[in-house]
């Protein structure tokens, strides 16, 4: 098993035990322990009226609006709608960012002519262009498009890039010397080498693009889980509130669970071909 992969496999069975038997038990108890505090201190500060019952309701008031807003279909509605965005700005940012590092890394002009313009991008955060799309492309769907295609593509572009830049230049030049056609370097030098890499921008665009949704749903929506925390938050419903922050914790880690499982599964495969 090469460094690489040693290092990814490490770092997603911290979070992620399979290990079986008492460990297993042991390490799952410690990962709850956390959250229970939380949960219990919540409910003490309610019972104890540390905070107004007005501003921090008890936890099972926010389990019972949580099931009401699933029962009534609103939260599914909303949900869906967020999912939806999500699904296709994901699937343009992750297009884009490919291709733009996979040309970056392997030509050099491309990588002198955008390199520069793209670093300079990068360093404004993606809400930060809010304000300027929401003059040019109002509050609609295009928006929140533009928005998660950003956070996506930024990303994946930089893993993709870097990920080529770790291929030994010495593997490029036997290409050069054997004249090798660009797709040919493309798909049997360059994509194997940077799929690793590639994944984990996947697993971090995945969360950019739902945490930047639910931004823009907060500032810039009629539908969504954002807006109905918003419209929860104008109506004094904090109850409404506290329970899309729940669905929208489930859900980001239900995410990165996934992406996590088969990121594994892609280093285990990467390593057992390469043995």
């Amino acid at each position: 098993m090469n460094f690489f992969a040693e290092a990814r496999l490490a770092s997603l069975s911290r979070f992620w035990p399979k290990a079986s038997g008492r460990f297993a038990i042991r390490r799952y108890v410690e990962m709850s322990a956390f959250p229970l505090g939380v949960l219990l201190l919540w409910q003490l500060s309610f019972s104890y009226q540390w905070i107004s019952p007005i501003i921090l309701p008890s936890p099972i008031e926010v389990a019972r609006t949580l099931g009401e807003l699933w029962s009534s279909g609103e939260l599914a509605s909303h949900l869906g709608i967020s999912a939806w965005r999500v699904v296709v700005g994901f699937s343009m940012g992750a297009l884009l960012g490919i291709v733009l590092g996979l040309a970056m890394g392997i030509s050099r002009t491309v990588e002198q002519i955008v390199y520069p313009t793209f670093r300079a991008i990068v360093q404004v955060p993606t809400l930060a262009w809010l304000p300027l799309l929401m003059m040019i492309f109002g509050i609609g769907e295009a928006l929140k498009i533009i928005i998660i295609t950003k956070a996506v593509m930024v990303p994946l572009c930089i893993n993709t890039f870097e990920g080529i830049r770790t291929i030994p230049e010495k593997y490029f030049e036997v290409a050069r010397v054997l004249r090798l056609q660009r797709r040919t370097v493309l798909f049997r030098l360059a994509l194997p080498a940077v799929l690793p890499p590639m994944f984990s921008g996947v697993r971090q665009g995945l969360s950019s693009a739902w945490i930047s949704l639910v931004g823009v749903e907060l500032l810039a929506s009629m539908e969504g889980i954002g807006y109905m925390m918003n419209y929860g938050r104008t109506i004094f419903q904090l109850d409404v509130v506290l329970a899309g922050v729940v669905v929208i914790g489930a859900v980001g880690l239900l995410m990165d669970f996934t992406m996590g499982r088969l990121e594994a599964r892609l280093s285990t495969w990467r390593t057992d071909s390469g043995a």
